[in-house]
């Protein structure tokens, strides 16, 4: 669990809520019609935005940037390591047994080809060409919740005209101002709530997350790559070493 998310989401909205709490309660901030112009209006203008199949996804990607699939990087250099010593001393199709078990799917699918014969460029390039699309398809998910953000603003500010409208139709009388001036304000304020409390800061958070998925996928083809060249074992963790920070670089070899 990311627990920079998780406690920066819990202590925003406690602090709106503590801040609405200690005005005028949380009750009068609570206006259906103004919910129901942003939070569904914007929603569904994403299903006009968005192919169905990724609008299905939609709690599960919110559930990754709370709950991220974690990753050892240097637990994977050293397996990545012990690998290539065993090829080396073993042979690469001593590697089968080891490609079988891997969990990682996108390392077991390297391993697999390099074990199996293929070709070094064959590899290189299915294996680019998953990392990429990969990529792409995460930064379409997190292109939903930076979308949202924008359309939740602008549904704020439709709900903010549809309520002065209404407040200019009746200003005889003056029972009937309160609620569509609440119905103007409140769709604005929920409209900046959703696009810079879950849209932004979510869809950043995720792109993020793509970025550092995708490192480790180019991490794994360099592996894969050494692995099959037969390169020595400390040249591939030096490899592998340079893409992490300095303060994090840390050699078995040492």
């Amino acid at each position: 669990m990311d627990l920079g998310t998780v406690i920066g989401q819990v202590v925003i909205w406690a602090l709106l809520l503590s801040a609405m709490a200690m005005g005028v309660g949380i009750g009068p901030y609570i206006d259906v019609p103004s919910a129901l112009i942003v939070i569904g209006g914007s929603i569904s203008a994403l299903l006009i935005s968005f192919r169905l199949e990724q609008m299905k996804s939609f709690v599960k990607v919110f559930m990754i940037a709370i709950k991220p699939p974690q990753v050892d990087v240097q637990e994977l250099i050293k397996k990545l390591v012990d690998f290539a010593t065993q090829a080396r001393r073993d042979g690469i199709l001593a590697l089968e047994a080891s490609a079988n078990a891997e969990e990682n799917l996108f390392l077991r699918k390297g391993l697999s080809m390099a074990v199996d014969g293929n070709e070094p460029d064959t590899i290189r390039e299915l294996l680019e060409i998953e990392a990429e699309q990969t990529l792409e398809r995460h930064k379409g998910n997190a292109a939903m919740f930076s979308e949202w953000g924008g359309l939740a603003g602008a549904m704020g500010m439709i709900g903010t005209l549809i309520g002065l409208v209404g407040m200019l139709l009746n200003m005889s009388d003056p029972s009937a101002i309160g609620p569509a001036m609440a119905v103007a304000l409140l769709t604005t304020m929920y409209g900046a709530m959703i696009g810079n409390i879950l849209g932004a800061p979510i869809s950043t958070i995720l792109l993020i997350r793509a970025v550092d998925e995708n490192q480790v996928q180019v991490m794994i083809i360099e592996g894969i790559m050494s692995i099959q060249a037969g390169d020595n074992p400390r040249v591939l963790e030096g490899k592998l070493l340079a893409y992490l920070p300095p303060a994090e670089r840390v050699s078995q070899f040492e």
